[in-house]
C-alpha cells in the first residue's frame, strides 16, 4: 500500500491521479497507523512553508515522518519541509536534510516555473532517465547544494532538484506533472526495495 500524506497540500490529488495512472492503488492519510503500516509514504505538496508546517504539527505529522522506516518521498514544499529551516515565514524544518532552504535572488523571473533538465541522477530514482529529460518546477525557495544532493538544476544558480537520505528521497521538481519522465521516477521510487 502507498500513502500519500494529507494535510490540505494543494497537488495531494495530482499525487494520487499520477499513481492511478500506473495502475498503482494508494490513499490518502493523516492516520499515523496506515502511515506506519504503508510500504512506501509520499509527502507531496504545495502551499506556503510556515502555515503548511502549523497544519503538520497540529497532526503530529512533524513528528512522525522523521521516524519512518520505509522508503518516503517528499515532493517540492514536501522536500523542503523535510530540510531544516525554511526563509519563507523563518520556518523550522523537520531537520531530516541537515540543509537550508532559501528564496530565489530576484535576478530572474521568480518563481521558477515549467520544464528544466536536471543533471546527476545519482539516486535509483533516475534509473532510465537521462540528462535531456525534462521535469517540472514550480517554487520561489531552493534547497542548498550538499552531501544529500542527487541531482542538480540550475535556474539563477544551482541548486538541488533532488535529495535522498538512508529511505528518504525528496524532489523538488514535480513527477506527477513531468508526463512520463514523472511516471518513470514514481515508478522507480514504488519499485524500491
Amino acid at each position: 500500500m502507498i500513502a500519500i500524506i494529507k494535510y490540505n497540500g494543494g497537488n495531494v490529488s495530482s499525487v494520487q491521479n499520477a499513481l492511478n495512472r500506473l495502475n498503482i492503488s494508494s490513499v490518502i492519510t493523516d492516520d499515523h497507523e496506515q502511515i506506519m503500516k504503508a510500504d512506501k509514504v509520499i509527502f507531496p505538496g504545495v502551499g506556503e512553508a510556515s502555515s503548511t508546517m502549523k497544519l503538520l504539527k497540529e497532526k503530529g505529522l512533524d513528528k512522525l515522518i522523521p521516524i519512518l522506516k520505509q522508503p518516503v518521498l517528499g515532493i517540492c514544499l514536501g522536500m523542503q519541509l523535510m530540510c531544516k529551516g525554511n526563509e519563507e515565514g523563518n520556518t523550522e524544518g523537520m531537520g531530516i536534510f541537515d540543509i537550508k532552504v532559501k528564496r530565489f535572488p530576484p535576478l530572474e523571473l521568480v518563481p521558477h516555473m515549467g520544464w528544466n533538465t536536471v543533471s546527476g541522477g545519482n539516486s535509483s530514482l533516475f534509473s532510465g532517465i537521462t540528462p535531456e529529460n525534462n521535469v517540472y518546477f514550480v517554487h520561489s525557495y531552493y534547497c542548498e547544494l550538499s552531501e544529500f544532493t542527487t541531482s542538480v538544476c540550475d535556474y539563477i544558480l544551482p541548486f538541488s532538484a533532488s535529495l535522498q537520505k538512508d529511505n528518504f528521497y525528496a524532489t523538488q521538481f514535480h513527477p506527477e506533472k513531468s508526463g512520463s519522465v514523472g511516471s518513470r521516477i514514481l515508478n522507480n521510487f514504488i519499485n524500491l526495495l
